[in-house]
This record gives C-alpha cells, structure tokens and sequence, in this order.
C-alpha cells in the first residue's frame, strides 16, 4: 500500500465525547532539514475525554484502563476511512481498528495468516471455503452473516450490484484484490462462505487479510441511497466489526478519535479511546512522543530515530520491513525513457548509496529490484546499481540523447517510512542527473492525496513512490505495480510501454512499463501453487525488472516506531504486515 488518497473534503464531526481537554504538541526540538512545513492543526481542538491527559505526561491518577486514552502521532490526515477508497497507508492504520477481515495477520510476524471473522479456511483449486466466527456483531448492533462480505465483494467489484461504489470512486484494490479473480460468492449456508475464482489464484487467501477486503456492514451499505457518489458518504462514518468504534472526525484539526468496542470478540482493547492526530513535521512529531504528548509515532527520519533512541523516555522499536521506495520513470510521456539505455543510464547516475547511508543514515538499505529481502522470489544473485556516471554518459551517448534532455520529477513532501526526507532525496537526484547533462524540474506537492491523483492520471514524468506489502506476497509487489493488467494483444508489437488510457490499464503501474516477457511470468507465477515453482519464475521476473529499470530502485527500508515509556512494555507490537495492532496496548 502507499503511505494518502483522501477523495473530497468532508467536515463531518460526529458527536462530541464528555470533558474537553487539549492534546498540546511539543515544541521542534531540531530541523531534519527537508524543508518540510508542519501540520499541526489550528486553535480549536477535538473534544477527548479528560484521561488524554496522560499523554501528556500525568501518571494518570486513579483512571482505569476503559478512561485512557492512546494518542498516535502521524504524518499525513486523510479526510476518507473507506478502506475500498484508497490506496493509503494512513488510512489503514485507522480502518485497521475500525474493521475486520475474514482471514487476519498474525501481529509481529512476517505475514503469517490466522483466523479472522472466519475461523476455518482452506483454498482447494479455484474453491475457497470459510467457516464464519459466530455471535460477532458490528458497532451498530448489526449481527455479522456471510452476506455482508457478499455486499462488500459486490459494492467493490460489481457494476450491476445497486450499491456499486463505482469505478471512479473505488480505489485500484478492487480489481486486484478481489474483482479479478472472482467468480461467485455463495453467502447462502448459515456460517459458511464459498467464494469460486475464475482461475487458480496462489495468494487469494492472503488477499483476503487485506486492508482493502475488510468487511462492511451490508445494512449499512443499503442505507446509502444507490447512487456511487451517496456511497462516498460511507467513508466518513465507517461502521465495523473491530476492536475500536468510530467516534469523531475533525478534520479542521486533523484529528480522529475512535472509542473502545467493548463487544470486540478479539483480545483487547485496553484502553478507552485511540486518537490519530497529525504532526507532519519530523522532528516535531518524535519529540511528542519523547515529550509524552503522544503514545507512538512512526516514518521516522535518521534524525528522529536517534533521537528516540537515546531518549530517557522514549524507545525504538525496529524490525526488518517488507517494503519498496523507488523513482518510476513514465515512458509514455517521456520517449526518452522508452529506451531502455536511457532508463540504465539514469540509474546508474543517480546515487542510491549517497541517499540511504546520508539521508536515511542506516534504517534502509539500498534496493536492487522491485521485490524486497524475506518475500518468496526475491534474487538474491541482484546487486544494487552502482554509481558510474562515465558509463551512464556513454549510455545517453549511444541511445541519441549525448546533450541531455529535461524532465519534470514530481515529489511529495510529507514524509514516508521508504522516503522519509522526499525533498532532500529530490535534490540529491536533480544533482545527480545534472552531472550527466539531464536538467530536472522538482514539482513539490503539499499534500499526497492530491499527489497520487496525479501519478495515477499518469501526468508525472517521473515521479517517487514507494509501497508497504499488503500480504507479504511476491505478486503484491510484482505484478500490482509493474503489470499493467492489461490482455498481453493490448500491448503493441515491439513496445515495452503502454498508455495509461488503454482499457482496463493498472494505475499503480506509473511507469506505464509493460514488457510482455515479464508480465507472462507474473501470471504464470500467481496461478501456480507449488513454492519452489514460485520462487523460480519471481527471481526471473525480478532480474527482468532489474535489466530492464523501469524504477530507480532506491531503497528497503526498516520498519520503525517511536513509544512513549507510558506504554507498557511488550503490549504495542511491531508488524511489517498488517496492523497496527493497537487493540493489545496498555498504558501505565
């Protein structure tokens, strides 16, 4: 998943909880020099209950762990909590205490599956069969049956269904996730669901632990008028199963706050509200929580993480992440990097060593194709580009392009786990490309919504994107962002790119790459249900990818988070996969 996509603004402010009490921000103790502008917020501030104070450094008097209030720090307000309308990082991290899928990842670990609100699974073929939890009801007093995830299936993927979400307004989840490999949903036996696919899919299972395959209620669903644009209006009072109900969206302050479903069949939780409140800043947003204005915090800079690991009040936590950052390079509208001389040349100009050990300072590690270490078919027999900027102008001279040419790279600003300094990252880029003869143009955008609009349209001619696994399997690398999910007759002879106007085209693919050899070894790959089968045709794949340099393939980057020393120890888990798992948190 990338780390905002929020779709409309919507001040939608729900009811108001009892005492009003204001969770302060800690003042910047420390520029990480990105040029970055906080967000912080205006005057008027979401009601919490009186409990938050203890995130602000009260120990909390006699306040039992239903009146605590867990304050998460983040970079980025999303205004939309319909996980089936984004593609947003952000988001999850609130509709993953909000909602619950069928098949759930076990918390830390590195993907493993576990039962979810379906307690038995198994995948034979193209059948899936499930046995649903029972007695578990959503925060509306709703009982949960299989016909909610057969609404929630139809409202993502089918446009004949009445509640269709709508292919403008559904984000490029519905397709991969479910809508391609779906045949039918049978919600007909009590307690049981059997889903037929269209073909043999190996990852569908872990699809179905997805943030984008949490299931909504059908009730609420039916309560919106049939109209996809009356659909929008869900993401702005989601109902779910989960651990945390929501409360209030204040999105003048950019602020949620959910409260404690004390019906949740899971473990947990154990305080009484959690509230998301944005501090775009760096350096700002981890000195709220070495200050105990916040409870966590993550993305990181190298900054930050020193700072929270020295800290008297503060600890990192780190863990190997399953994630991508990368430069991708638009060949449809850039002809030049239709060549494929031009795309090395670039890649081998452009520093990534510089980048991760200077910018990122020791958190990530550089990339050497698009399939990060610890996933099934990652190569390692790959290095990472080296920097050689002689072989890089010999390669622009013999491709036509000896006195350069200029390019557009657009950027975010706000920071990510894969690019926690964007801008800087942009400049060490721009500088050097220009020791090669190309002249590039930074487009700075404020806010990532607006950003990935843009990459989506395919208006970039190159453009910084990054992505956390969402099932920590190889075909959520490659094939969500390098295939363009087209039929392989779509792709003209002798072409390695295609429009993003073509038919069906896969967004996420901003590079527009469709190189036919590839995209028949990732579809081989997801129908075949032999591992070691796998793991031959993804390594193949990926020295494709690493050949051929559709992205700069900048960096891996660990997984990091900022605790407060009022969070009890070992009760906030680390995951690559999933989460966060915010149901299990105690506070002292």
């Amino acid at each position: 998943m990338q780390s905002d996509d929020p779709l409309g603004r919507r001040d939608f402010l729900r009811a108001a909880g009892a005492g009003a009490v204001t969770v302060t921000l800690a003042g910047c103790a420390g520029d990480d020099g990105d040029d970055e502008t906080p967000t912080e917020g205006g005057d008027e501030q979401m009601e919490t209950d009186e409990a938050a104070t203890t995130a602000e450094g009260d120990d909390g008097g006699d306040d039992t762990a239903g009146d605590q209030t867990l304050v998460y720090a983040r970079g980025d307000h999303p205004e939309n909590y319909d996980p089936q309308q984004t593609t947003s990082g952000e988001v999850a991290k609130v509709t993953n205490q909000i909602f619950d899928t069928l098949i759930q990842f076990a918390a830390g670990s590195g993907g493993e599956l576990e039962a979810g609100l379906a307690t038995d699974y198994s995948l034979e073929g193209t059948t899936a069969t499930l046995t649903l939890r029972e007695d578990v009801t959503f925060h509306s007093g709703e009982p949960f049956t299989a016909e909610d995830f057969e609404a929630t299936f139809r409202r993502f993927t089918d446009p004949e269904y009445d509640y269709y979400l709508g292919d403008a307004n559904r984000s490029g989840y519905g397709p991969f996730t479910l809508g391609n490999w779906i045949e039918s949903v049978d919600a007909s036996q009590d307690g049981e669901l059997t889903i037929e696919l269209s073909q043999r899919y190996a990852p569908f299972l872990r699809n179905l632990a997805m943030f984008a395959a949490a299931v909504l209620s059908k009730a609420q669903i039916e309560s919106f008028d049939a109209s996809p644009d009356a659909q929008v209006g869900l993401g702005t009072e989601p109902i779910g199963t989960g651990p945390f109900a929501f409360d209030q969206l204040d999105n003048p302050n950019d602020r949620i706050r959910l409260t404690a479903n004390e019906s949740f069949w899971g473990p947990g939780p154990n305080v009484g509200s959690v509230v998301f409140k944005t501090i775009s800043e760096n350096s700002t947003r981890v000195q709220d929580v070495i200050n105990g204005a916040s409870h966590v915090t993550d993305n990181l800079d190298s900054d930050g993480f020193q700072r929270a690991d020295s800290s008297d009040t503060a600890t990192l936590l780190r863990k190997n992440g399953i994630n991508v950052g990368y430069m991708a390079m638009n060949m449809e509208r850039m002809e030049p990097f239709r060549d494929r001389r031009v795309r090395r040349a670039v890649s081998l100009a452009v520093n990534t060593e510089a980048i991760v050990n200077q910018i990122y300072q020791g958190f990530a590690t550089q990339a050497s194709q698009p399939l990060p270490p610890d996933v099934l078919g990652h190569n390692d027999g790959l290095d990472p580009y080296p920097t050689d900027k002689d072989e890089a102008r010999s390669l622009l001279e013999e491709a036509g392009y000896g006195d350069g040419f200029e390019f557009e790279l657009a950027t975010f600003s706000n920071p990510r786990g894969y690019n926690p300094s964007p801008v800087q990252t942009a400049n060490q880029v721009r500088s050097d490309l220009q020791d090669i003869g190309l002249s590039v143009e930074i487009n700075q955008f404020s806010d990532f919504g607006p950003y990935l609009d843009y990459t989506d349209q395919g208006r970039h001619d190159a453009c910084f994107l990054g992505w956390y696994t969402d099932n920590a399997d190889p075909d959520n690398f490659l094939y969500v962002l390098l295939d363009p999910q087209v039929p392989l007759d779509d792709v003209p002879d002798g072409q390695d790119w295609i429009s993003f106007d073509t038919d069906g085209y896969n967004t996420l693919n901003v590079s527009a790459w469709a190189n036919t050899e590839y995209m028949e070894l990732v579809r081989e790959a997801q129908s075949t249900y032999d591992t070691n089968e796998r793991d031959t045709m993804y390594q193949e794949a990926n020295k494709l990818a690493h050949d051929e340099a559709p992205w700069v393939f900048v960096d891996y980057a660990e997984t990091l988070r900022a605790i407060n020393e009022a969070v009890v120890e070992d009760t906030y888990t680390v995951s690559s996969v999933g989460g966060p798992y915010l149901n299990t948190v105690e506070l002292q």
